[in-house]
């Protein structure tokens, strides 16, 4: 009946209408960015409490739990001496006392410049996630960054 009402109306039925491609980009709350096979994959923080940005580079080093290890994630990134992590806007810095132990374009440092981005963004809810700059200081070697989560994730 409806169908028969709106070609009365002169609305012509239509097939399949191409929207482009699917939304992309980091998504609203905290997430742990852990590492597989497939690339970098964020896991929600749905149940804990988590006070800062140096407490999410501890639950980071720390690694998914046994459920997130048998769907195949990992963490990468070993707890570093001594850190110290602060943000302000869309401006994230991780200042090491040692030497930063990989690459800027890795896997590892994927896992934290995401992770941190994410925290970032619900610590200061006008900063979208997808904006914010990481930069790793370490107390040698080169700095890297400002590094953004996008050069790391696929799509």
């Amino acid at each position: 009946m409806l169908g028969a009402a709106l070609v009365g109306c002169g609305v012509q039925p239509t097939g399949v209408v191409e929207a482009g491609e699917p939304a992309s980009g980091l998504t609203r709350g905290m997430r742990l960015y852990f590492a597989s096979d497939a690339g970098l994959r964020a896991v929600p923080l749905l149940d804990r409490e988590v006070g800062g940005l140096d407490a999410a580079m501890k639950l980071l080093a720390e690694g998914p739990t046994a459920a997130e290890r048998r769907e195949g994630l990992t963490t990468l990134l070993h707890a570093p001496g001594g850190y110290t992590v602060t943000g302000g806007g869309d401006r994230v810095t991780v200042e090491l006392e040692g030497p930063y132990w990989a690459e800027a374009r890795d896997q590892v440092t994927g896992q934290l410049v995401c992770t941190l981005a994410s925290f970032q963004s619900v610590r200061e809810a006008e900063v979208r996630a997808d904006d914010v700059e990481v930069t790793i200081r370490p107390g040698e070697g080169p700095v890297l960054g400002p590094l953004r989560c996008a050069e790391y994730l696929d799509g």
